[in-house]
């Protein structure tokens, strides 16, 4: 039960987060992330129980044309007017090297048959992943105008610096749903491979936690200095 992420929690924790983000800041372009996040998560749910389901029509149909051309090949081999007289040795490896180029060749059609579900599957979870590292750094480019030196210190500002709009709480609230928008984020595309064992797959999901793991590491050291500043050295 504990094992593996389940997608409905995750999903409910994103709707959780969406509500206290719309709470607090409605009109926020965050909040219409967040929403955004909502979207796929729900999407991810579905794209989970598809990776996760063996394609019974693809691998019906490739074990169909697999079938079908080894069926063919042997249909060639028996119709075919061997040579009655004994082979001689220039005859024998013309016929060795044929034999080679057929086999490699039937070899290697089997083998894209054959892997033509997983890279099927690895093709839409990259495409997947990629949505959620755009994602993640659209969060990114939220946060990046909030600045705690800007608000700690008055005298930093200037004429053209943007109109402060959140109190020290409330940058620390909204720089906190970033980062917890982020972590998610990298639980989404880690659900894309639970129960899909794809390298390839697999290192795009690291690549994305690696990211998010980065851009949280940023929007804390943000809050770090909120949580320093004058008003929480009072209380």
């Amino acid at each position: 039960m504990y094992r593996s992420l389940d997608s409905e929690k995750i999903i409910e924790t994103v709707d959780t987060l969406a509500h206290s983000i719309g709470g607090r800041f409605p009109e926020s372009g965050l909040h219409k992330v967040c929403q955004e996040l909502l979207v796929i998560a729900r999407e991810s749910h579905e794209r989970s129980i598809w990776f996760a389901k063996p394609q019974i029509w693809l691998r019906g149909i490739t074990g169909a044309l697999i079938v079908i051309m080894i069926g063919g090949l042997g249909l060639v081999l028996t119709k075919a007017n061997w040579p009655s007289a004994t082979f001689d040795l220039i005859l024998l490896v013309q016929v060795s090297e044929a034999a080679m180029n057929v086999f490699i060749l039937l070899s290697a059609a089997i083998l894209f048959l054959a892997t033509a579900e997983s890279r099927i599957k690895r093709a839409r979870a990259l495409k997947a992943i990629h949505e959620l590292r755009a994602l993640a750094h659209v969060i990114d480019m939220h946060q990046l105008t909030k600045d705690p030196e800007q608000l700690l210190d008055r005298e930093l500002e200037s004429t053209s610096s943007a109109r402060k709009t959140l109190s020290s709480a409330e940058l620390m609230r909204y720089l906190d749903c970033c980062s917890e928008m982020l972590s998610l984020i990298g639980k989404l595309a880690a659900l894309y491979v639970q129960k899909f064992d794809d390298p390839v797959a697999l290192a795009a999901v690291n690549e994305v936690e690696t990211l998010t793991t980065g851009l949280s590491n940023k929007i804390w050291q943000k809050i770090m200095i909120l949580y320093s500043g004058p008003a929480n050295r009072r209380g």
